[in-house]
């Protein structure tokens, strides 16, 4: 098994480093197209953190193991409510301060998708009509950040510099998009010998192992965007990966083939992701998430752990 978790680690560092390869460039290349900070902050940086989610689970259901998916999807999505807003919270010398955009909606689509993810999953399939309806909502939400977004600069507009095309960022786009895919399916393919060698469901290893590493891309933009003061845009960018995480994977992933919901995930896992939306929906509604709440937010997901380790 020793040489199955080195295999993990360097895979599941691969993936990370060749996300982030990829995201950098790719927010090059939008600049040169002239694509407003909104996009190039929505789209690229959103999905770019939520790639090593995406590509594990493709790799998932064409390897037969659709079980890591749902478990990747929750352990992120907990990962990313209570540890990393938790962390960024904690890290900030005043806390968080939320504007009403965040609170009318950001939060309310993080609500409903989640309501809507727990809802396909809940008879133990997600089939590839229940993930039309995943996609659907991303949809959604997508063409209303596009309607009501500050798409537009409104900065006044300088003489125009000629800017040459990004050919070293898109060859770093090229060579990261192989490494994607190669660390991606080194990484199932180690998580599947792991998970048979301890005898543990799939499942519950991409509920914890798995979803903990693909946070990482997460966890270093928000550390970043602290040391810039920028902590409602970590919020926003950990709102958008949940989102994204509850519909995208499920919706692109079950077209092709059907999702497996094992009944362990559907207990203790459903609840915990359902109960810390509702937390953090319930502690926000004072615009406000202060460095003891994000402390609170810490404990809870090592409580989560210990839980589901069997420790406590």
């Amino acid at each position: 098994m020793g040489e199955s978790v080195l295999i993990f680690v360097i895979a599941l560092a691969g993936l990370l480093l060749s996300a982030r390869l990829f995201t950098s460039g790719a927010e090059k290349v939008g600049q040169y197209f002239k694509l407003s900070p909104f996009v190039i902050g929505v789209f690229i940086m959103g999905i770019g953190t939520s790639l090593p989610e995406l590509v594990s689970a493709l790799f998932s259901v064409q390897k037969g193991v659709s079980q890591i998916i749902p478990g990747n999807i929750l352990g992120a999505n907990i990962a990313n409510i209570l540890l990393i807003l938790g962390v960024v919270a904690a890290f900030s010398k005043k806390g968080i301060e939320l504007s009403s955009r965040y609170i009318m909606i950001d939060l309310h689509y993080l609500l409903g998708t989640a309501l809507l993810f727990i809802l396909m999953a809940y008879d133990g399939q997600i089939s590839t009509g229940e993930g039309v309806l995943c996609l659907m909502a991303f949809l959604i939400h997508t063409l209303y950040l596009l309607r009501s977004g500050d798409i537009k600069d409104s900065a006044p507009k300088e003489e125009p510099v000629h800017i040459p095309f990004p050919v070293k960022e898109s060859l770093m786009m090229a060579v990261a998009a192989v490494g994607i895919y190669f660390s991606g399916e080194y990484t199932v393919t180690s998580l599947e010998k792991i998970a048979l060698a301890l005898e543990i469901p799939a499942a519950v290893i991409s509920l914890t192992l798995l979803s903990l590493g693909t946070t990482l891309p997460e966890l270093a933009v928000s550390f970043i965007l602290i040391r810039k003061n920028q902590q409602e845009e970590a919020v926003g960018n950990v709102l958008g990966s949940c989102i994204f995480n509850a519909t995208m994977i499920p919706g692109i992933a079950s077209m092709i083939g059907v999702i497996d919901v094992p009944n362990e995930l559907l207990a203790l896992p459903v609840a915990v992701f359902l109960g810390a939306t509702i937390f953090f929906y319930l502690l926000t509604n004072d615009k406000k998430i202060s460095t003891w709440e994000g402390m609170l937010f810490v404990l809870f997901y090592v409580a989560f752990l210990l839980k589901t380790a069997g420790v406590i």
